[in-house]
């Protein structure tokens, strides 16, 4: 048996309410849907799992913020691309200037001096500060601002 993935168009901002809604009406229905998911990306979109699009009619039915279903199903392997863990440092660079946007140094800019991609971590000095003293921070923890010309 052959299951797609289908696209159900929403109100954007809805979307994780929507899936918890989804998700008691699948339940209590017995529903034959094996999942609902939303993409950080793709705001406005659910995608629900399931063998048919009478399932997904099924579980939309009068619920709110539904404005339709897109009548192309979707494969896994489409939507893959989405599921890649692609590191946090993947585009920081030695010498970028970057700003801290959290923590005790947050709204500082720094200068990036080292780079460690296994750990998602950056050591950095701060630009304004009298003494240059190194810091490694979380690569969420910052923004770069500049990139350096290779």
């Amino acid at each position: 048996m052959r299951v797609l993935i289908y696209t159900v168009r929403i109100t954007v901002g809805q979307e994780r309410i929507l899936a918890d809604l989804l998700a008691t009406k699948q339940k209590k229905d017995n529903l034959k849907v094996y999942a609902i998911f939303m993409i950080d990306e793709m705001r406005g979109y659910l995608f629900v799992e399931a063998p048919n699009e009478v399932e997904v009619k099924k579980l939309i039915y009068g619920m709110p913020h539904v404005k339709g279903i897109i009548k192309k199903g979707l494969t896994l392997d489409e939507l893959k691309h989405f599921f890649e863990e692609k590191p946090l440092t993947f585009n920081i660079n030695k010498g970028d200037v970057v700003e801290v946007i959290s923590g005790p140094f947050k709204g500082e800019k720094a200068k990036v001096i080292r780079v460690d991609e296994s750990k998602d971590k950056i050591t950095v000095e701060l630009v304004e500060a009298a003494v240059p003293i190194p810091i490694t921070l979380d690569a969420a923890a910052i923004r770069v601002i500049r990139k350096t010309e290779e």
